[in-house]
This record gives C-alpha cells, sequence and structure tokens, in this order.
C-alpha cells in the first residue's frame, strides 16, 4: 500500500478507482465492512482500491476534544488500513482552510477533478464540506453528473445488536472492559510508542518495566492489565506476554499516567527502542500500598494472574495480538476465557 499526504500528489494508477471516505479512528469491524466493499468493488471492476482518512482527526482542529481520544494514531491507522488489502491512502491533512471546503467543492476538486473516481464507498453515518452538509443522500444527488456510483454501507451490528463506533470502543476502554473493546475491533486494541527511561522503582523491586506515555491515545482505566508487548526488531515485531500498570502510581505520589509494562522471562535493554503493547485482560483497578513490600507482594500476584489470563485466551503463535475473543457471558473477566478465534 502507498500512502500520500494530499490528494493532489496522486500518481496516475491510484485515480480512477473504488474510493472509501472516512476518518476509520479505531478501524473497527464497522469501518472494515465500509473498507472491504470498497476493496470487492475495486477488484470487482479490476480498478485500484483507494482510502481517504484525514489528518490530524478533525475533532481536533475543531477543538471539540479536551482529552486524548485516538484509538489509533496514523501509524497504527495506516497498518490496520493496509491489512485490508488495500492500494492507496491518502491521509489528507486537515486544518481550517481544507475544512472550509463546501461539500459541492469536495466533490468537484477532489474526487472528480483530482481522484477521478469511479466508485465512492462510504459509511451510514459519513458527513463531509462546510458545516456537515453532505453525507451519502448529497453523494447520491450529484454522482450521475459526477460519473461516480456510490455505496452507503449500514449500520454494522453486533450479536447483541449494538451498533460498532469508536464512540462504543472509547466507552468500553474508559470502563476497563478492553475484551469488550477486542469484539468490537475484531482486535485487541493497542498502543505503541518509544520506551522512555523511567526512575528503576520497577527494577528495584525485582519486576523491571519499560515505560510508554501515552500521548493522543486514548486513556483506559487505570489499573492493572494483562497485554501482549510486541518489541520493534527492524524488519519484524517479537511479541512477548506480559502485565502492565497503567495510571498513576499514587504509591510514590506521581500525578502524569503512565504505561509501566513488565514482560516475562525478558530481561533486554529495549530503551528507546519502539513498543507496540496490545491490552488483553483487566485485573484490577489502581490502588496506593503503604510499603514496598506490600507492594511487591501484590505485582507477584499480579503476574500470576496476567500469566493465568492469558493462558485462559488461548493465544496463538501468531506475529501480533491479531485475535477475536469469542463473545462469553462476561468477556471482561479473565476467569471467563471462551474460545479464541483468529483473525481471517
Amino acid at each position: 500500500m502507498r500512502i500520500f499526504r494530499h490528494f493532489t500528489e496522486l500518481p496516475a494508477n491510484a485515480r480512477g478507482g473504488a474510493v472509501a471516505l472516512g476518518n476509520f479512528d479505531g478501524v473497527h469491524r464497522g469501518h472494515q465492512v465500509v473498507i472491504g466493499t470498497a476493496v470487492r468493488l475495486a477488484r470487482q471492476d479490476r480498478l485500484p482500491c483507494v482510502v481517504m482518512t484525514f489528518e490530524p482527526h478533525p475533532r481536533s482542529v475543531f477543538g471539540q476534544v479536551s482529552e486524548p481520544f485516538r484509538l489509533t494514531p496514523f501509524r497504527i491507522k495506516a497498518r490496520h488500513i493496509e491489512a485490508q488489502n488495500v492500494d492507496f491512502l491518502i491521509a489528507q491533512h486537515f486544518d481550517q482552510e481544507f475544512a472550509r471546503h463546501t461539500a459541492a467543492e469536495f466533490v468537484e476538486r477532489v474526487l472528480v477533478d483530482k481522484l477521478r473516481a469511479r466508485h465512492v464507498v462510504v459509511g451510514y453515518d459519513y458527513v463531509f464540506g462546510k458545516g456537515r452538509e453532505g453525507d451519502a443522500q448529497f453523494l447520491n444527488r450529484v454522482a450521475d453528473k459526477s460519473g461516480f456510483a456510490v455505496t452507503r454501507v449500514d449500520p454494522v451490528t453486533a450479536t447483541d445488536g449494538a451498533v460498532y463506533s469508536s464512540t462504543l470502543v472509547r466507552t468500553c476502554l474508559l470502563e476497563g472492559r478492553p475484551l469488550a473493546a477486542a469484539e468490537l475491533l475484531g482486535r485487541y486494541w493497542e498502543v505503541e510508542g518509544r520506551v522512555e527511561p523511567g526512575d528503576q522503582r520497577g527494577r528495584r523491586l525485582g519486576f523491571p518495566t519499560a515505560n510508554l506515555k501515552l500521548g493522543e491515545f486514548q486513556r483506559p482505566a487505570l489499573g492493572v492489565y494483562a497485554v501482549r508487548a510486541g518489541v520493534d526488531r527492524g524488519a519484524s515485531t517479537v511479541w512477548h506476554d506480559g502485565v502492565a500498570n497503567f495510571g498513576r502510581r499514587p504509591s510514590f505520589d506521581d500525578r502524569d499516567p503512565l504505561l509501566e509494562v513488565h514482560l516475562f522471562d525478558f530481561s533486554s535493554d529495549i530503551y528507546n527502542q519502539h513498543l507496540r503493547v496490545a491490552l488483553v485482560a483487566f485485573l484490577r483497578p489502581e490502588q496506593r500500598f503503604e510499603s514496598l513490600d506490600e507492594l511487591r507482594s501484590q505485582i507477584v500476584k499480579d503476574t500470576l494472574a496476567a500469566r493465568t489470563a492469558l493462558a485462559a485466551r488461548h493465544l496463538p503463535n501468531l506475529p501480533g495480538p491479531s485475535v477475536v475473543p469469542a463473545p462469553a457471558t462476561d468477556p471482561d473477566r479473565p476467569d471467563t476465557p471462551g474460545e479464541d478465534r483468529e483473525m481471517s
């Protein structure tokens, strides 16, 4: 998949294709259907498949958020879009100037003049243009004279009838339900970043940690998680089981939330290396301890609980945590394993 930062930069072989439009934050199962529809139409008519998304997220540009909310910052989003067999990704720079395009101008300047779209695919709730005046109905009205067909993808729902959405994924994470979030995403939710040197507290306790600041990532519930962590080894990512604490470390009166990851049976120095961390199961809320001995004792218990939770998920030996948890009575209880199945 080739990536472009502006719709004016496209080569000839990226034009005249099936185009999926959307922010696609999370690339959840609903997004996957939208993108997959564009891929199917492109292959059917022997056209290039193009996904057009917007960076930074429009909500950030319009000042509609006060806390970090991204499920998939661009690097991760691009990885998951590429996994859908897309040919070209346009990560269109979004700013106040671009936002001033009316819906008609967006269609004429972007979809017709530059992309020369043959087919446009959007989700049921996709809106665009100044004042959010454009939607699937608008696209249908202008499709014939613009020279493209339009497909509107209806809401995609889970087994309980809930519509897959980025908002619902965020809610699951905020409530400490990473397995429920994984059901919506089709994979375990990940954060990633450079490992930063810490104060060595974990090492002194006998449990060295790799520390990540979450930056623009959505904050999950504060607490302890069973995780799978991928260490960047150049051309490959090597995955390890582990346990992580996301929190403010109240036992030490720290304030800024930090993800501290302890990898099992691992002793290499990974400072300044890239680390991917997938939240598999929530173990307990963050809590304050009165002594280091009490904290050390709890870490031993957390480590055992994380090993048990990861074993119960029957994680296969895959390049990453691309496993879909099967629905269970309570999918976020570590002692309710269910049966996992691999993503196709």
